[in-house]
């Protein structure tokens, strides 16, 4: 798909920010793909044709005897290359160099500096300038292969940032891929563009016309399904795929009353009606909440949910007498965790069902159009695609819906408890300008009664959590820091109007050591 693009190849030894590194790169617009370290086989990069080759941070220690290592072609293809933290001292001592642990480790905010000028740096960090950078490091490289030359140091790095200009091999100490590194972005930016020579001419604009023309060569004439759940990823998968092939697509929306307020109308009116995209609306609210009476379980709800959706799913699709392929929103990030889960050297964090086939007993292809983008990019394309802010900006949302934010039993009368307080959250939130600045804000509904005081009488009524957290990728989180004033108002709307919540408490967990849900 990208073939006509300049790109780079990201090499990852099991840095849980490597895909930092890519979105950097596709923020600075060049296209990039990240690559287990041993699944780069010289015939496999010839084949990706990249400009330059970047090796990632990671866990191990290359001072251990079967530590990772770089496939050592990477060093005999005449192309540039980047190693960033681990990968820098793999390169170093790769090519002759040495690395060595050392009781001056660095974590965290440090400060670099700048000894020499050199093509990673120019126009971004001059000789003589002291620059704040975030390392993660206890190794360090203490000898430079032959070639190489000291750009830049640390109090914890003699080699912070090395080059070795004639074959154009750069290191770097520390992890510019991060925000905490202020000027990292930039640095990436340098050795893509003016070190590999890239163009910079990765835009959703291309990405649209580029996937329209592979969607229809893959399809042809044949039908398409594609599960809608109103979310962003399969909203702006489900309005590509139409832009493409038009009356070919069905799309199945299936409702299991575990929505939000007025959600299932918002996707019915907006896909039905602005889109003119074929629907099925199913409500199967009774069905689902009628399988999850008595449990109790959080993955036993999951699993539940996951199931009738699937025989639900499954159900329409064969009313439509058919279809050739289905359509998923797998993004980006679900392959590389679910590669790396397989062969890859990162600590495996969830497994992903987009990624792992069809259901069994469905004959059908798989159409994938977001598999090579990121989150971010996802809601870019949604908006070239003039898909409706609400929906292209809206929080994340999970799969099994309000079910996971009512700890113990799910009854619809919690559910529709719930979606009260949630609005009310919510529209508050709207109101004070606040949602964009928010990652994912909700309520959850606890398996608690309090005792309360209303007018002269005494309540014994139902607990609700809010919860509110700011974040990059939802792999770390913080809580939003709402001042008092603003709680104190949502709170006082909520008792006052949803009958049967008498108290209203706010979380403020982070993650780790919380997750951002609470189920």
């Amino acid at each position: 798909m990208a073939q006509q693009h300049d790109r780079i190849l990201i090499l990852d030894f099991g840095s849980q920010v490597t895909q930092l590194i890519a979105r950097r790169l596709r923020e600075a617009g060049v296209y990039c793909e990240i690559w287990p370290f041993n699944a780069a086989p010289e015939s496999r990069i010839a084949a990706f044709a990249p400009r330059g080759i970047i090796l990632s941070g990671g866990p191990a220690s290359t001072t251990e005897a079967q530590s990772p290592r770089a496939p050592d072609h990477v060093f005999t293809l005449g192309l540039p290359v980047l190693g960033i933290c681990y990968g820098q001292q793999a390169m170093c001592l790769q090519l002759g160099g040495s690395v060595e642990g050392h009781d001056h480790r660095e974590f965290g905010r440090a400060f670099v500096d700048v000894v020499e000028d050199s093509a990673l740096t120019q126009g971004v960090w001059a000789k003589g300038a002291r620059e704040q950078v975030w390392m993660s490091h206890g190794d360090r490289v203490t000898r430079l292969p032959d070639g190489f030359r000291t750009v830049a140091t640390s109090d914890g790095a003699p080699y912070a940032i090395t080059a070795d200009e004639a074959r154009r091999f750069f290191g770097v100490q520390f992890h510019p891929e991060v925000v905490h590194t202020p000027h990292g972005a930039a640095l990436l930016r340098n050795f893509a563009h003016a070190i590999c020579g890239c163009r910079g001419d990765w835009t959703m604009a291309a990405y649209r016309a580029e996937m329209v023309e592979k969607i229809r060569r893959q399809v042809g004439k044949g039908r398409v399904v594609c599960g809608l759940s109103g979310g962003v990823d399969s909203s702006v998968a489900a309005v590509l795929l139409h832009e493409a092939i038009g009356d070919q697509l069905t799309c199945i929306y299936v409702d299991h009353g575990l929505m939000r307020a007025n959600e299932s109308e918002q996707v019915v009116a907006t896909f039905r009606d602005r889109f003119n995209i074929r629907l099925v609306h199913r409500d199967a609210s009774d069905l689902f909440l009628g399988q999850l009476s008595g449990i109790t379980d959080p993955e036993a709800k999951r699993k539940v949910i996951g199931r009738l959706f699937i025989e639900v799913f499954e159900e329409e699709q064969a009313k439509l007498g058919g279809a050739d392929f289905l359509a998923q929103g797998t993004l980006y990030p679900d392959v590389i965790e679910s590669v790396s889960a397989t062969g890859g050297p990162s600590v495996t964090i969830k497994s992903h069902h987009n990624v792992g086939g069809l259901p069994a007993g469905m004959r059908m292809q798989l159409v994938e159009p977001l598999r090579e983008l990121f989150k971010d990019e996802v809601r870019i394309l949604g908006r070239e695609l003039d898909i409706p802010e609400a929906i292209v900006g809206r929080h994340p949302f999970p799969g099994p819906g309000l079910a996971i934010r009512i700890p113990g039993e799910v009854t619809r009368e919690k559910a529709d408890l719930l979606r009260r307080v949630d609005t009310v959250f919510l529209e508050e939130i709207r109101g004070a300008g606040l949602y964009d600045a928010i990652w994912q804000a909700f309520a959850v509904l606890l398996p608690v009664r309090t005792v309360g005081v209303m007018g002269d009488g005494r309540t014994y009524d139902q607990a609700c959590a809010l919860r509110a957290v700011t974040s990059t990728d939802g792999m770390t989180a913080e809580f939003y820091p709402f001042d008092m004033g603003f709680l104190g108002r949502v709170a006082n709307r909520i008792v006052n109007e949803v009958r049967g919540v008498n108290r209203v408490t706010y979380d403020i967990t982070s993650k780790p050591p919380g997750t951002i849900e609470w189920e």
